[in-house]
This record gives C-alpha cells, structure tokens and sequence, in this order.
C-alpha cells in the first residue's frame, strides 16, 4: 500500500504490493491482490478474497463469501449479498459469490447471494444480477438477462468503433491488449 488513508478502518487486512487504497474505506480481515485501486467509501468484510488487477469503485459493499478473480472492475455503488433471506436474529446460510476472471460489473449493480459470474462476463449498468452468469455474456436489466456476448465480432467492432470516433480529449487509460477474448 503506497500510503496510509485517512478515516479508514483496515483491520487484519492482507493487501498486495502497489494496490492503492483511498480514504474512508472499511476493510476487515480480508485479502486483497497486487496492483488493484479500493476507492473512497468501499466496504469489504472478512474473509473476501480479491485477486490481482482489481478497480473496485466508491461506494460498493462487499460481504463475506465474496471471492473476486484477477483483472475485474466493479463500478461504483456495486452491493453484494450473501443472504437470501436476511433477518436481525436467528440462524442464515452464507451463499459464496465468485466473480471470474475479466468481469465487468457496470455502476449500481445488485449481485444476489450464491451468484457466479463467468470469465470476461459484462453486467451492465443498474442491473440485478439473481442468477449465475455465463461466461463471457452481456447481461442487463431487472433482473439481469442475457443479450449478447463479448466475443461476437458485432459487439467488438461497436466498441473499437466507439473508441475510434473520439476525440483525443475524451480518450483515457492505456494502450493496452484487447479486453475480450
């Protein structure tokens, strides 16, 4: 971690070389990878597991159960749960969620509990995610349904085209190798 953040409560938290953690974040006996970014206001609990490549966004809440693979993003506002039927007392079953390799989880998603979201999967912005994700697959909408896949040769033009046609000053981020398979 390249320096302490202030306002945050980080706590039996294993955090890899050259990831960058922002302030007021709550982090609790959690793992988290190399060279990922945990924005502002991002709540992770124990035993959640994060790989290595990770942008994590302000204002997401990760529980217990979570287990997120190398080169994810998760936009921000992202809730995860791990409880179908939530209540104050009594017994609850965790349910695990695990979020491959390469996912794309847009802006003010919902995952419910249980959920496995595939390798290079894109969830669009606003979607509730109630069941697994193929990988590879665009899903969207409440709840979230398949539209589409990453690897089919329209959607990859519409986004080299969209690339393409904008202005040098809207353009961020590095050359890099393709996103999707």
């Amino acid at each position: 971690m390249e320096r302490e953040p202030k306002y945050a409560i980080i706590k039996d938290t294993e955090i890899g070389e050259s990831t960058k953690v922002y302030d007021q974040v709550n982090l609790y006996k959690c793992k988290i990878g190399k060279n990922c970014k945990i924005d502002a206001f991002v709540y992770i609990e124990e035993g959640v597991e994060i790989g290595d490549n990770v942008k994590i966004r302000a204002f997401t809440f990760i529980p217990e159960g979570v287990k997120i693979e190398d080169d994810v993003f998760i936009g921000p506002k992202v809730v995860f749960t791990n409880d179908k039927y939530p209540r104050v007392r009594g017994k609850w079953r965790l349910l695990k969620t695990i979020v491959k390799k390469g996912a794309s989880i847009g802006a003010g998603c919902i995952i419910g509990p249980g959920i496995t979201i595939g390798k290079y999967a894109l969830i669009g912005a606003g979607s509730v995610v109630t069941k697994d994700v193929p990988d590879y697959a665009i899903v969207l909408g409440n709840p979230a349904k398949v539209v589409g896949y990453v690897t089919d040769p329209k959607f990859k033009n519409k986004v080299r085209k969209f690339l393409e046609e904008a202005p040098p000053d809207e353009l961020r981020g590095e050359e890099a190798e393709w996103p999707w398979p």
